[in-house]
């Protein structure tokens, strides 16, 4: 199975994802963004695009490396990843669909000011402009475009849109056994881990 996290910057995509795979046995986090980073640094500048996701190679990489994934392990692919445009919804989500895939896709979606209160300690650290700036026309997207499956996260801790994605998906997660203050670290970790500078 795979699920795909999808939502703006600041929906919890990467929280609900690292929670879900803590709670989840035989599962693994997968980052489309890496591949992104990785084309960005091994080409000319002039090739480079404001956002990767216009690259061609980044959408064939990505595709091609989860199929891969998804073929040759028995682990749950969890990939927390905004994707906007319905074109390359089709060239990855729609492909991996078409070729017998279990994906599972959700939309995490909450209000522009929910989204701008969750960025702010972002912010604060100088990073993700380009979120705060792209927000408006992924709001439109998943208003408009890519429609399906949305969880309305305004009024959800990540406990709770872990379980209702996991009762979507007819899944079992493992009790929660960590204590408080290791659930605080953890989530420290994974916000420090992906925090994204422009």
């Amino acid at each position: 199975m795979i699920i795909w996290i999808n939502g703006a910057f600041g929906s919890g995509k990467t929280s609900a994802a690292f929670e879900l795979n803590r709670r989840l046995s035989n599962s693994f986090v997968y980052d489309p963004e890496n591949a992104g980073f990785f084309i960005r640094r091994n080409i000319p500048d002039e090739l480079s695009k404001g956002d990767f996701q216009d690259i061609v190679l980044w959408r064939e990489i990505n595709y091609k490396l989860i199929s891969f994934i998804a073929h040759s392990s028995s682990k749950t692919l969890i990939i927390p990843m905004t994707v906007v445009n319905p074109d390359y919804y089709k060239e990855i989500i729609g492909k991996l669909i078409s070729e017998g895939q279990d994906v599972k896709h959700f939309i995490l979606y909450a209000n522009k000011n929910t989204l701008l209160h969750r960025l702010r300690l972002r912010r604060f650290f100088g990073g993700d402009k380009f979120a705060v700036d792209s927000i408006d026309r992924c709001l439109y997207s998943f208003d408009n475009l890519i429609t399906e499956t949305k969880i309305y996260t305004d009024n959800m801790r990540i406990y709770e849109v872990v379980n209702e994605i996991a009762n979507q998906c007819g899944i079992t997660l493992m009790p929660d056994k960590s204590s408080h203050f290791k659930k605080i670290i953890y989530k420290v970790l994974v916000f420090l881990k992906h925090i994204r500078f422009s």
